[in-house]
């Protein structure tokens, strides 16, 4: 629950703000709203531990140059008990931090208190977050877009988890509506095919032409079902669709359950009809004024939506749309399920619908603010630097079991979050099942092994790898291990920022320059062998090191193995 990083920030921030008012108190500086004191970490550790711009960006309010702005605060600021040591001015008014080494070892101390639970926070207080994310049509198998979109989505629930937050995972299924009626017809028309030839009725072109509706029928007669072919129509659809799409929906369970991707809730959007709630959301809209009506038709002021489009809610022929059953969706997760924000993962080329539905809240007395939209690129799937289509194993369109079946749940998560949402990502095939450290989960997870083994070597020797007190980490002054301590310390700082930008991309990145840190102390630093007080030191920190590791692979699912 302690992040150091954010107490030392705040430490300065304090420091600094005394400082100005010390100044102002002297007549050195007028008495004016000092803008928010921001700090990062330089790129160049010759540049301090951390450096701000405050001078630069106070300097209008001041009416005084950065550099001399710079001068002032320093002249000024006390850094009695902090971790601050000193302060130096860089550049046009740069103010750059220099820490005493303590902050390091307390740092080190806090990895190995907390274990499991460090980089856990509080900032969510517990608000209700609902993510919902891949919510494919039940009417096929999972693409590639679902395997983005899945492992996107599961990661910014576990990063809002981690984060403080009370986070269900929900999944829409699309159990009602148009495709849901063109899936009814694909299983009769094939039915009617199995048992009466393939000319005995026509398949037309927009109907579901995968195999996997052929294997539904041909499960049905096997299994000694119902005969339909003296049936009406309707009924003969409304068995096989009733057959058929629960079988679906567990295949897709079953499919995301292997992807490492559990939700808390399904829901269904017939249920909205069964229910009510769709007509009575319509209806809610009818009376306050947000829909027209021509046409014959039902439509919600594109106004509204911030559009020049209206938007049909109910056909001429009396049928509900997607558009509608979306709404009443939403107006029963923030209305009657009361969660306080609701996060939405689709693909960029729904990227009109989700606009006009995030504008679409007001009309339902919703803050729009509280639906965020997370929109990722598709995927490009890569063999030998060519464009991959079709799976070797079926001929189709790559799946997500194939692709599964093909590099596995580890390399597949941590590839998918190795880029944000946003950018195209080239995911290379090769590379996702290579034993190297080209491939960036084998070198994490190389890692997490390799520090377990030396662990098992030292314990196998009689040396002890664990304290009831900790060790003096005083003994830790190399430049490698001040480089692994320090990015250890910033764990709970990312899970800060993923949090808040929605971004998980960061952690794939953090873990592989915690390895890459890791790399080089091992290169540079020996434990077993040493003097015992830098030996138990250093043990403190490769403990630290595995524990980080491990949780960063634990929030993405992935496997941190203890043997490669």
């Amino acid at each position: 629950m302690k992040d150091i990083i954010s107490v030392i920030k705040n430490q300065a921030e304090v420091v600094i703000r005394k400082a100005v008012e010390k100044a102002v108190e002297q007549g050195l500086l007028p008495k004016v709203d000092v803008p928010e004191i921001g700090m990062e970490k330089p790129r160049e550790s010759n540049h301090g531990d951390l450096s701000t711009n405050i001078a630069m960006t106070a300097a209008r309010v001041f009416r005084k140059s950065p550099r001399e702005i710079a001068s002032i605060i320093l002249n000024n600021a006390d850094c009695t008990d902090t971790y601050i040591e000193r302060f130096e001015i860089a550049g046009p008014g740069f103010i750059n931090l220099f820490l005493k080494e303590t902050w390091l070892y307390d740092a080190l101390s806090i990895v190995n208190e907390e274990g499991d639970d460090y980089g856990s926070l509080d900032y969510g207080k517990g608000e209700k977050v609902m993510v919902e994310y891949v919510s494919a049509n039940p009417t096929g198998p999972l693409h590639m877009g679902n395997a983005r979109g899945g492992a996107l989505g599961d990661c910014i629930s576990s990063v809002l988890q981690k984060a403080g937050y009370d986070v269900t995972r929900e999944y829409y299924v699309n159990d009602a509506g148009n495709q849901i009626l063109k899936f009814a017809l694909s299983l009769e028309l094939r039915y009617l095919q199995e048992l009466n030839g393939e000319d005995s009725v026509e398949f037309p072109e927009d109907c579901y032409q995968g195999d996997d509706i052929r294997e539904h029928v041909r499960n049905y007669i096997a299994e000694g079902m119902e005969d339909l072919r003296e049936k009406d129509s309707e009924y003969r659809k409304a068995v096989l669709k009733d057959y058929a799409l629960p079988r679906n929906i567990q295949r897709i369970r079953e499919g995301l359950e292997r992807y490492g991707i559990e939700y808390d809730v399904w829901f269904s959007e017939q249920s909205l009809y069964d229910s009510g709630e769709l007509d009575s959301t319509i209806e809610m809209l009818v009376q306050n004024g947000s829909t027209l009506e021509y046409d014959g038709a039902v439509w919600l002021k594109g106004s509204i939506m911030d559009s020049d489009k209206d938007e049909v809610l109910v056909k001429s022929d009396g049928s509900r749309t997607y558009f509608a059953s979306d709404l009443a969706y939403h107006l029963d997760k923030f209305k009657k399920r009361k969660f306080e924000r609701v996060i939405n993962l689709l693909g960029t080329d729904h990227h009109a619908h989700a606009n006009r539905m995030k504008n679409a809240m007001t009309a339902l007395g919703i803050d729009k603010d509280r639906l965020e939209l997370v929109l990722f690129q598709l995927v490009r799937l890569m063999r030998g630097g060519e464009t991959v289509r079709m799976s070797k194993r079926t001929g189709k369109a790559v799946s997500l079991d194939d692709l599964l079946d093909e590099v596995g749940k580890d390399a597949a998560r941590f590839f998918f979050n190795m880029k944000t949402a946003g950018s195209h990502l080239d995911f290379d095939l090769d590379l996702a099942v290579s034993q190297s450290n080209e491939n960036p989960v084998f070198y994490v997870q190389y890692a997490h092994a390799r520090i377990c083994s030396m662990l098992r070597i030292l314990e196998g020797e009689g040396i002890k790898t664990e304290f009831g007190e900790c060790p003096d980490l005083t003994y830790l002054k190399k430049d490698e291990e001040k480089a692994l301590i320090g990015i250890l310390a910033e764990y709970p700082g990312e899970i800060l920022l993923a949090a808040r930008t929605l971004e998980p991309a960061r952690l794939t990145r953090y873990v592989i320059d915690v390895a890459s840190a890791f790399h080089s102390f091992y290169n540079a630093c020996r434990v077993k062998g040493e003097e015992e007080n830098l030996m138990n030191a250093r043990i403190v920190l490769v403990r630290a090191t595995v524990t980080v590791i491990r949780n960063v692979l634990g929030l993405i699912k992935i496997n941190a193995p203890e043997k490669m």
